[in-house]
């Protein structure tokens, strides 16, 4: 086993970043780029590329590992990056584990094996055999989107891995939120991976979010996680409930369509997806421009 040496436990608001496509699908650098900068220069602590809000699924491996290359070298230091890295094959998730720490990502983003549905056994090997990488691995639970969940004794088995160094919490399950912060070791981290939940996450002790939403607001954000880590509950909760229509409105369609959508709005990027993705219905959109326009972000 290959020791991570002096990581610093993960605290504060990350972006789960889009990626920017043209009209011909292909992606755009450019715009990736700026909204990297515009990430950055709002305050957040870190670039999360190619997770689910990333469109991983739809890239190839050369966009994939591009992808990462060009984000490490666009945030140059300014904050941390964090890659997406993860498959239902192990195998493929150690190797762009392996090419993530050769571009000089500071950790990896390694989803649950969707599809495949392993036991919690084969959970457990598969996120070891990709923490013997040696580049620190935040494990992404989202039960909704892989069919499986790493329960919270299989996660505080992995978590005595001194290469597991964080969850992002995205089961929905306050219950099992607790369990995992009250059963964890000093130096783990719980990350939101939930918008609406990052208020009580963090007054439950979490140490912050892996967000959406910070794609567009990243003051907003940046600035709640803040409060909440310093203890300033009160602006924390004005802050929580001005922003609680907003990250409602970027889930009422399918993740990542809603908050590309919202960057469009706001002529950040281009509103391109690949299919199966698609553009926003009519009604939805019409709700969420509402919400941009109350909340002044456009």
């Amino acid at each position: 086993m290959i020791n991570v040496i002096n990581m610093e436990k993960i605290r504060g608001a990350y972006t789960a970043i889009v990626t920017p496509f043209n009209s011909d699908g292909s992606v755009n650098w450019g715009q990736l780029k700026e909204l990297v900068d515009y990430n950055i220069d709002g305050g957040v602590d870190g670039i999360v590329p190619v997770g689910t809000t990333g469109e991983s699924p739809s890239l190839t491996e050369e966009e994939h590992k591009s992808v990462i290359k060009k984000v490490v070298e666009y945030v140059d230091g300014r904050g941390k990056v964090f890659a997406g890295t993860g498959s239902n094959c192990t195998k493929a998730a150690v190797e762009f584990t392996e090419f993530a720490k050769s571009a000089g990502a500071d950790a990896a983003l390694v989803v649950n094996p969707y599809y495949n549905k392993p036991t919690q056994q084969g959970l457990f090997e598969h996120f070891t055999a990709i923490a013997e990488v040696g580049l620190p691995v935040i494990v992404y639970n989202i039960k909704g989107r892989t069919g499986v969940n790493v329960e919270t004794n299989t996660l505080m088995r992995l978590a005595e891995n001194k290469n597991i160094v964080a969850v992002k919490e995205a089961s929905g399950d306050i219950q099992q939120m607790m369990d995992v912060i009250a059963q964890r070791p000093d130096n783990f981290s719980v990350l939101s991976g939930d918008d609406n939940m990052t208020f009580p996450l963090m007054c439950l002790k979490g140490d912050g979010i892996i967000s959406v939403a910070s794609n567009i607001v990243p003051e907003r954000i940046s600035k709640m996680v803040k409060c909440l880590l310093d203890g300033d509950l009160e602006n924390a909760r004005k802050m929580h409930y001005e922003l609680l229509p907003l990250c409602r409105a970027i889930f009422i369609e399918t993740n990542p369509i809603p908050i590309k959508a919202c960057l469009a709005m706001k002529g950040l990027i281009g509103e391109n997806y690949r299919l199966p993705l698609c553009k926003m219905g009519a009604e939805n959109r019409a709700k969420l421009e509402q919400v941009l326009k109350k909340l002044e972000i456009i």
